[in-house]
């Protein structure tokens, strides 16, 4: 199967505003997130969809690989619907987040791996989650929480504490959804002629658009905690951690 990695990048973003320019140990943020991406070797081809020309030549002229998108899009998923009518033929689409500069190899690995298994003809999409602890995280509606049936499907997302635990008593694993899904080719070109679904207009979440349309997402276990960069904070922490890892 061939596979290709497309990071969106939104130049607008409400709370840290042109945050994909931002410096991170000398790049751009966008920059370092696509070169973590390709550093993973597990792609045939990477390339970073973006909506400004700014961003776009940021990622040319560090010698990576962008198109432009040339609509408005509800979400980062409907605008790699577009840039993959423009891009030579794929079977596996992986969306990756502009802003995970320290994306690695063995999660993305795993959820590549669920198209490959004996029942992979029946899976469509794919995403990552993993075990949330912290009773902070649980409850903030900007950490999105995933429910799981037996085999590991999603039963519902959302930015409240699901399921809610009425018995005090009971046993509950709380799950927080990473951003990031695996599609096939035509699964993504299907989605993105949807109107957004009435849960997702609520919850602002596009993945509640596959599940009200009937499509299981097939969710993988994972211990990596990306850091999204979504604040003042979270870029500090991130530009830290990067001069660490040097």
């Amino acid at each position: 199967m061939k596979k290709t990695a497309l990071i969106p990048a939104r130049y607008a973003s409400t709370r840290l505003p042109g945050k994909m320019l931002q410096d991170i140990g000398g790049k751009p943020l966008i920059v370092r997130t696509y070169e973590a991406v390709v550093a993973t070797g597990l792609f045939d081809e990477v390339v970073v969809v973006c909506d400004d020309s700014r961003i776009f030549d940021a990622v040319k002229n560090q010698g990576g690989a962008v198109v432009m998108s040339q609509k408005e899009h509800a979400c980062g998923t409907d605008r790699i619907a577009e840039a993959v009518s423009l891009l030579p033929p794929t079977d596996i689409v992986l969306n990756v987040q502009g802003d995970e500069p320290f994306t690695e190899k063995e999660s993305l690995a795993a959820l590549l791996a669920v198209f490959e298994q004996d029942n992979a003809q029946d899976i469509k999409v794919a995403s990552l989650m993993h075990l949330l602890t912290d009773e902070q995280d649980i409850a903030d509606p900007n950490q999105v929480k995933v429910v799981v049936d037996k085999q590991q499907n999603a039963l519902l997302f959302s930015r409240s504490p699901i399921p809610y635990r009425r018995d005090r008593s009971a046993s509950v694993h709380y799950y927080k959804h990473i951003g990031i899904y695996a599609f096939r080719r035509d699964t993504l070109a299907w989605f993105a002629g949807l109107p957004q679904s009435p849960m997702e207009q609520v919850e602002q979440l596009e993945n509640l658009r596959l599940l009200e349309n009937g499509v299981p997402i097939k969710m993988v276990l994972t211990e990596h905690r990306p850091i999204g960069i979504d604040t003042e904070s979270d870029l500090e922490k991130a530009r830290l951690k990067f001069e660490s890892k040097g």
